[in-house]
């Protein structure tokens, strides 16, 4: 018996001393702060923000064609409000709506750079307009913010991009290597005939960059437990996207008769066991690169679990969310509530993990519900983007950027959830990455897409002078 005591408790110090050792071997991962100088601003910019917003760029999907009213007017408020930028640089209409900026660089042999951004904005919801601290196409802007459609989503950093732009060509700058500036006028309906004809031109054209830019990452400010710093996330690729509509097709017949297989009752178990048997949580790239920059930063405790992925791994991986995600999102059938329905339909919304596919996600879908429900693939489907690395000397220029310009940021590659027109440039770029310092807090997430999308006044400073330096530090 006291062997096994002593067996026991050998093996409890052995595994402290190992979690122990592995958390004291996590070191920071980040890089020196180089300072950065401010630039000067004037409140002009707010202003020019402000007109942007004014211009109804929506994209409402299906068979909708785009307002050219809106999108032409916003292009000549573009024309007026940069005329440095529209005389120094070849503007090039993809698809009659998208915009392709040519800077040309000095050195031929340096690879360009891309920066992405995107014209279009999501519908308002009518019921919601009273909710709003202003209209959300009157721009306006308060003492501490300018409020409206697309500031967040993504007219801030594309309007943004083209003051760092005009900035520089004030002062005379040249940069050596060719940039890009690409504005798809769809990304918010999957950006088809916008950032993935602007790609297609481009590899037409021989063009092979060294990385692209684009939306989908942020500094985090409050959002990661355990942390007080702010987290600014370089994401390194996107979940793909798939939507699966199941029916389900019975006789149908009365509500006092119900027979063993109600229509909407099978679908209901569908849903369920969909939900109930949703698919694994995985260590996959870029989330153990989270692991390995968040850990170090983390509370002792937490950085333990960090530390020790292969102790805390299920815990951490749910907490990243690091799986294929499924959700519900549509559910229809029945015309009468004494009737039972002949057909009931409803479609599964899946964000999949690097490392899976559609196909995989499909396979899933028919060998967990009955094969009595048809399954259809619907709507707009993508795989999920491959993963950038992060040793690239414009990974190292990116994160030296930010760290210069938030040095008490902690910079942390990841993996991002939404989609991006960023996946379409993976076939003409070294890397593509997903970052422009929008602040995102536990209140203001709910702005994307939703009611008082807003940015404050400071940081829409800080997203155009982060541009203007990142252009500057490529050169």
């Amino acid at each position: 018996m006291k062997k096994i005591i002593l067996l026991i408790v050998t093996a409890a110090v052995i595994l402290i001393g190992v979690l122990v050792f592995n958390t004291i071997m996590l070191s920071s991962k980040q890089v020196s702060s180089e300072k950065i100088d401010k630039i000067s601003l004037s409140n002009d910019v707010f202003e020019n923000l402000s007109e942007g917003l004014k211009y109804r760029t929506i994209s409402f999907g299906g068979d909708a064609a785009p307002d050219s009213t809106a999108f032409f007017g916003f292009h000549r408020f573009l024309k007026k409000t940069f005329p440095l930028t529209h005389s120094k640089l070849q503007l090039e209409k993809i698809n009659t709506y998208s915009l392709l900026y040519t800077w040309k660089g000095i050195d031929s042999l340096k690879k360009p750079i891309i920066l992405l951004s995107h014209q279009d904005v999501v519908p308002v919801d009518q019921p919601t307009l009273n909710d709003w601290e202003a209209g959300p196409f009157e721009g306006k802007i308060s003492d501490t913010d300018i409020i409206g459609r697309g500031t967040l989503d993504d007219k801030g950093t594309l309007i943004g991009l083209l003051e760092a732009v005009e900035k520089l060509l004030e002062e005379s700058f040249q940069p050596s290597q060719t940039i890009y500036l690409a504005f798809g006028h769809d990304e918010e309906v999957g950006g088809p005939n916008g950032a993935a004809e602007i790609a297609k031109y481009l590899k037409l054209k021989g063009v092979r960059a060294s990385m692209t830019l684009d939306e989908g990452g942020f500094l985090a400010e409050g959002l990661v437990p355990g942390v007080d710093k702010t987290v600014a996330m370089i994401n390194l690729a996107e979940k793909g996207f798939a939507s699966f509509e199941l029916t389900v097709e019975t006789k149908g017949g009365h509500s006092s008769q119900p027979p063993k297989e109600n229509t909407i009752g099978m679908l209901a178990q569908a849903i369920v066991d969909l939900e109930n048997n949703q698919l694994p949580y995985k260590l996959v790239k870029p989330v153990d690169y989270q692991l390995e920059y968040m850990g170090p930063e983390m509370p002792f405790f937490s950085k333990l679990a960090f530390a020790n992925p292969w102790l805390f791994k299920n815990t951490i991986l749910e907490a990243l969310n690091a799986h294929t995600t499924t959700a519900p999102t549509i559910i229809g059938g029945g015309v009468k509530n004494n009737v039972i329905p002949t057909v009931a339909k409803a479609t599964i919304n899946f964000r999949i993990l690097p490392g899976e596919t559609i196909e995989s996600v499909q396979e899933h879908v028919q060998n967990t519900i009955s094969e009595k429900i048809k399954v259809e693939a619907v709507g707009y489907l993508s795989n999920p983007s491959p993963v950038s690395g992060i040793d690239s000397q414009s990974y190292k220029i990116l994160e030296k950027t930010i760290r210069g310009m938030f040095p008490k940021s902690v910079v942390v590659p990841g993996l991002v959830g939404g989609g991006t027109d960023a996946r379409y440039f993976y076939e003409i770029s070294d890397d593509v990455y997903r970052f422009y310092p929008i602040r995102l807090g536990p209140n203001s997430m709910s702005r994307f897409h939703g009611i008082d999308e807003k940015i404050s006044k400071n940081n829409y400073k800080e997203i155009i002078e982060f541009s203007y330096h990142l252009i500057k530090k490529f050169n």
